[in-house]
């Protein structure tokens, strides 16, 4: 009965850490939490400097998976939408195309190392980076 006790109590503290994509950026960013709509608007390029007047560096995750699908759910977008988007706003000469970073972890070193970064990874990924902020955290992972 105690170690059924210690596996509830274990899945009940580890649930919320696990499953959930958090939207992070450089600690240096001037935000300490945005909108839904502000992130969709960061994303898509149609907010290019952050309120201090840096440039918003937008890192996306290549790597295919759980992570990069329950992040653009979130924003009411696919992956391939969101590339649409990019494309055409660097073949009118409007931006370029995020940073595409191959896994979680660079995605994490990236952002901690660049000014005006902003990404999305699985929320366990993010202890003991005192180099980024959560802007967003609890983005449900969708199956």
């Amino acid at each position: 009965m105690k170690g059924l006790l210690s596996l509830i109590t274990l899945m009940l503290l580890a649930t919320p850490a696990f499953g959930q994509v958090v939207v992070v950026a450089h600690a240096s960013v001037p935000a300490d939490s945005i909108s839904k709509n502000e992130l969709l608007r960061l994303f898509s390029g149609d907010i290019e400097h952050w309120a201090d007047g840096s440039p918003v560096i937008v890192v996306d995750l290549a790597e295919k998976g759980a992570v990069r699908d329950s992040f653009y759910a979130y924003l009411g977008k696919t992956s391939s939408r969101m590339r649409s988007v990019w494309l055409k706003r660097k073949l009118t000469g409007e931006g370029e195309l995020p940073h595409s970073i191959e896994s979680q972890e660079e995605l994490i070193d990236v952002i901690s190392q660049t000014a005006g970064a902003i990404g999305f990874v699985s929320r366990e990924l993010t202890n003991g980076h005192p180099e980024i902020k959560v802007l967003i955290d609890s983005i449900p992972m969708t199956e």
